[in-house]
């Protein structure tokens, strides 16, 4: 997001301790941020910190004759792009969704034109309390966009839901709200992650897949304007802003769910690692390594499942959608990766030498070749999975202009 411009509204609550990181977070994405705070903010959070992590003066006071000589408080909300309220809380959400303008935060708000990105911060009770309910249900169906709060333990000793949402999870919103829409009315799906194939109520059959990959892709493509649908097998990272995750756990769980969403799917990525297999026949209860003599061996019968790109490929010629496919290989990484491409009817596969260090799986970084139907290859050096995602977004953008 370089050089976009991000206001930073700070508001009196204990959460405006991790206000510095998001700052920060915004910063390193290439935003100039600013701030202002209310008067209660400052005591948890001192005015410097935020002045010497943004480069920028920190307005507190409505009526600073320094400040308003130089930029008023007009000025100040006419500058942002998007206003990023943290935290917010329920007394601030009362004034916006009553149009109240009584500090510096409050008018700014009042007065802005930008986008508003709010991530409410408050005792759980206040926040489940029907007031506070009724102005979010307000302040939602105003345009006003919210990023958690998420539960957990609570500052004040209480549990549930009300804790801010952790800076990098706002900063990938306003990520999300500030990025070039290049996607915009594309419906992306995206597979991600390994599945589980049950063999008894405790063993399963999986593989070494994070789902990582597949995560960034599903960010970047929110971040470029898509509606994205996750589809994960059993993974702990947390759904990407804007994004709208469907869980499931084996390989024919994640068939239906892909199928239940192709009717509206334009992009269908498939980034997950799926089972081959599965075993032919789930035990009602554990397998006891009694029922077996030392040395004596298992035998489990297992039967293919099904092949999902394919199905999607097969599917999607008549339909115009694009088919984007993942081979992880350790030899004849583009023969490979051609025979798949063929086979299972994609417009792309990205294929990665998992024998190659720092390309395997659980890492964060992946060195991968864009195999294309016309022959071409482009092998990519080691990148972040970021940095992938968003390479291999720009080849969707490509293949979608020249199709369209």
């Amino acid at each position: 997001m370089p050089q976009r411009r991000v206001l930073v509204a700070v508001t009196g609550g204990i959460a405006a301790y991790k206000v510095p990181e998001l700052v920060r977070a915004l910063r390193r994405a290439g935003c100039t941020v600013r701030c202002a705070m209310t008067a209660s903010a400052g005591q948890f959070v001192a005015p410097l910190v935020l002045q010497t992590l943004s480069g920028e003066s920190v307005r507190t006071d409505l009526f600073e004759r320094e400040q308003e000589g130089q930029i008023d408080h007009i000025a100040l909300a006419d500058w942002a792009e998007l206003v990023i309220v943290a935290p917010a809380t329920a007394n601030l959400l009362a004034k916006l969704a009553s149009g109240l303008a009584d500090d510096l935060v409050s008018t700014l708000l009042l007065a802005t034109r930008a986008p508003l990105l709010v991530a409410p911060a408050m005792n759980v009770n206040m926040w489940n309390h029907p007031a506070t309910q009724a102005n979010v249900a307000t302040l939602r169906e105003r345009g006003v966009c919210f990023v958690g709060p998420e539960s957990g333990p609570l500052a004040c000793g209480w549990e549930g839901e009300g804790r801010m949402a952790e800076p990098a999870a706002i900063a990938a919103e306003a990520e999300r709200h500030l990025g070039a829409p290049t996607l915009a009315g594309e419906v992306v799906v995206v597979t991600a992650g390994g599945t589980r194939e049950p063999l008894d109520p405790v063993r399963v059959f999986a593989n070494r897949s994070s789902g990582k990959m597949g995560y960034a892709i599903a960010a970047e493509a929110a971040r470029r304007g898509a509606e994205v649908v996750l589809v994960s097998g059993p993974s702990a990272l947390a759904t990407p802003a804007g994004v709208r995750r469907v869980d499931v756990e084996t390989g024919l769980e994640m068939r239906d769910a892909v199928h239940a969403e192709l009717s509206k799917c334009t992009v269908f990525i498939a980034a997950a690692a799926v089972a081959d297999f599965r075993p032919a026949a789930r035990a009602e209860h554990k397998i006891k390594k009694e029922s077996l003599a030392d040395g004596e061996a298992l035998t489990i019968e297992l039967v293919r499942n099904p092949d999902i790109l394919a199905e999607v490929g097969a599917a999607s010629g008549r339909e115009r959608r694009l088919v984007v496919g993942f081979a992880a290989e350790s030899q004849d990484l583009v023969a490979a990766a051609r025979r798949k491409l063929e086979r299972k009817r994609c417009d792309l596969i990205v294929a990665n030498d998992i024998s190659r260090a720092g390309a395997g799986f659980d890492g964060d970084t992946n060195a991968v070749t864009f195999v294309c139907p016309e022959g071409e290859v482009e092998e990519l050096p080691l990148l972040s999975k970021r940095e992938v995602a968003e390479r291999l977004l720009e080849r969707i953008e490509t293949l979608r202009e020249k199709r369209s």
